[in-house]
């Protein structure tokens, strides 16, 4: 950069012409780098980075150059405002880049006078480490402005103040020197030894790699595995499809029902119900039928349709049922059989489980009286250290109550001194607060007077107004009594009438709307009669259905008399339980010793606060073997639940077949 001034003319003209409202930063340095095409890339890209920087550092760089025209820089003209904006970019985000030489030689470019008075205010330390520092930390962070800005300055200050004495050398015509620069260090080689040259190695031999095994044959063919499970499927196949046969021209003994068996089921069959309809009109609960025992049960509309859909939809079923018996499914006796040992395991399972989490229980409570235990123990030691540094605050306080009465002391006598002299000042300020009060006593009496005639004037004018309204109330007013209720208002009105008019026309309409009731009456009770005798016909489809599903029933308790419960097998010990015991039986050894050998110290433990040590009431006794008992029914519960489930679904899936119901689902407990 041969001529520093060409490089900052264009910069300030740029921040002159910049306006924050109308312009943007990324234009004007759109416009810059167009101008600056001529110049090599550093030259250019030194003035775009200035001149972004003055943009975005604006706020920060203002504080500093107004501050100079207020106090050092009033002769300055306000044209040069960019000028020293630059300049203190230059200084302070520049000047480790660029270096003292460089920055040297911007200064002595331009106007001596005008740096050394910007300069002089700028590097001064006492403006650097007060105001300036104070105005930056509110628009940045406070340690960031130290550590960035104010260090690095106060680093070159010394540098500085060479320059600025050059720069007041030349304005008062005195013979120059020119500035020494500081002297670059430049680094010497270490005067080493030269190693030895290093002994060529000999190379080790390289042990050579075994032949790798052949591939199998194995790989190429297909295994036999996979042929012995497609003839196994082959297989099974064809005993589906002669099973399927079979079923199709011999069906199940047990759909047919022969007449003997059907004399059986009617006598086990449940009572007939006799349906009687109810032809009132105002009844909301159309049809009522009646048990044996002569009770009266109402059914609703809503409940006959409901009923109906329901055996529809057992119809459905019992045809996809036929259908799949057809197709040639099987029972699910294996299935049961699988899902019942499995259910076994489980419950053996789960009481294991439970036993480990009592016994869980057992040794942290164990473990946590020996932990109380050598927790009183060392209580009782910072008991004894307490007491031993209370004795002694309580010594050092006495000491320093006694020091405080005597300042107290000191205290009372310079305040009764004080309250003599006070006394002459209260007694003139009372002399001049009587003299005032007595000047506002007399402005109050006058004001009072000048609104009590006033009040007097308004009343007058109040009483007049009164006694004009009166007489004009006194006066005697003409009313008109005869009304014809034959004649109209006479307001020209299209629908304008009389009132005897009137009164005919609403008797005519009165009497077409009772004629419309009584209509939609009528139709109400058609369709009431109309509903009834659909009713009536769903009744009948309805007991037929009960019918089929009272022999259902019975067939059903004939069955459930002859299953057998099976009792589930005792339950296995874990190993992890019984390692549980042993060590539980050993940590209440130990715990046993301990209190045998601690010796019982001055103070007593309280049996209210350690609830394992409090004798049982009766009432928690006997809450107590309420809890036993009904663990032990649980656990028993537990134990049959299992087999009853087993035998309920076992029931369920044979009466299905039997009477043609749904399938029941089998669900794992």
């Amino acid at each position: 950069m041969s001529s520093f001034t060409n490089y900052i003319k264009p910069i300030i003209e740029q921040l002159d012409k910049f306006n924050p409202e109308t312009d943007s930063p990324e234009n004007v340095l759109e416009k810059m780098s167009a101008t600056l095409q001529t110049l090599s890339i550093k030259d250019e890209s030194f003035i775009l980075e200035v001149l972004s920087g003055c943009l975005e550092y604006k706020k920060l760089l203002e504080v500093v150059v107004t501050a100079f025209y207020a106090h050092a820089g009033k002769t300055c003209l306000w044209s040069d405002y960019n000028l020293f904006i630059v300049i203190c970019y230059l200084s302070t985000f520049c000047l480790d880049k660029l270096g003292l030489q460089p920055f040297i030689k911007i200064i002595k470019s331009l106007d001596s006078a005008k740096m050394h008075k910007f300069l002089q205010f700028f590097f001064n330390i006492i403006n650097l480490t007060t105001w300036i520092k104070d105005e930056w930390s509110l628009i940045y962070d406070a340690s960031y402005v130290k550590e960035t800005w104010i260090e690095p300055l106060l680093k070159w200050e010394p540098e500085i103040q060479t320059l600025i004495e050059y720069l007041n050398d030349v304005i008062e015509n005195r013979l120059v020197q020119d500035i020494k620069y500081p002297e670059l260090t430049r680094p010497k080689e270490f005067n080493l030894t030269v190693p030895r040259p290093r002994g060529i190695l000999v190379p080790d031999i390289l042990p050579g790699l075994k032949k790798p095994e052949p591939v199998p044959q194995s790989t190429y063919y297909r295994p036999r595995i996979q042929k012995q499970l497609s003839i196994i499927k082959q297989k099974n196949r064809k005993k589906a499809e002669t099973l399927l046969l079979e079923a199709n021209l011999n069906p199940y003994s047990c759909s047919i029902i022969k007449p003997k068996q059907q004399k059986e089921l009617e006598s086990n069959q449940q009572p007939d119900y006799k349906f009687k309809a109810s032809h009132k009109t105002n009844s909301k609960l159309p049809l009522v039928f009646y048990k044996p025992d002569n009770v009266p049960v109402k059914l609703n509309a809503a409940a006959l349709y409901r009923e109906e859909a329901l055996y529809q939809h057992k119809a459905e079923k019992e045809l996809q049922r036929i259908d799949d018996l057809l197709q040639g499914y099987k029972s699910f006796s294996d299935f049961l059989e699988r899902q019942k040992k499995l259910q076994e395991k489980e419950l053996e399972e789960e009481l294991a489980r439970t036993e480990y989490l009592r016994l869980m229980g057992k040794l942290s409570r164990e473990e946590a009286i020996i932990q109380r235990q050598n927790l009183i123990k060392e209580n009782k030691k910072k008991a004894i250290q307490k007491k031993e540094m209370i004795a002694k605050l309580k010594i050092e306080y006495t000491k320093k109550c006694l020091k405080e009465k005597k300042k107290r002391k000191k205290i009372i006598e310079q305040v009764t001194e004080g309250h003599k002299n006070v006394k002459n000042v209260q007694e003139k300020m009372l002399k001049t607060k009587q003299r005032l009060a007595q000047e506002m006593l007399q402005e109050m009496k006058q004001l009072h007077e000048q609104k009590l005639e006033i009040d007097d004037e308004e009343n007058k004018k109040k009483c007049e107004r009164i006694h004009e309204l009166r007489t004009i109330e006194s006066l005697p007013v003409i009313k008109e009594q005869f009304f014809d209720f034959t004649r109209d208002a006479g307001h020209g009105l299209m629908g304008e009438m009389s009132l005897v008019e009137l009164q005919e026309r609403l008797l005519l309409v009165k009497q077409q709307q009772k004629r419309d009731e009584e209509e939609k009456r009528d139709q109400i009770i058609r369709e009431k009669q109309a509903k009834m005798d659909k009713l009536l016909e769903k009744t009948e489809q309805i007991a037929m259905c009960r019918e089929a599903c009272g022999r259902a029933a019975a067939i059903k308790a004939e069955e459930k008399k002859k299953l057998e419960f099976h009792t589930p097998k005792p339950v296995i010990q874990d190993e992890r339980n019984l390692e549980l015991k042993k060590k539980i039986q050993m940590i209440m050894e130990q715990r046993l010793q301990q209190v045998e050998t601690v010796k019982p110290g001055p103070r007593k433990i309280r049996a209210e606060l350690v609830p394992w040590l409090r004798s049982k009431t009766p009432l928690e006794e006997q809450h107590w073997k309420m809890l036993e008992e009904s663990r032990i029914k649980l656990y028993q519960r537990l134990q049959k639940n299992t087999a009853a489930r087993e035998a309920e679904q076992r029931e369920q899936f044979r009466i299905s077949t039997l009477s043609g119901g749904p399938r029941p689902c089998i669900v794992r407990s």
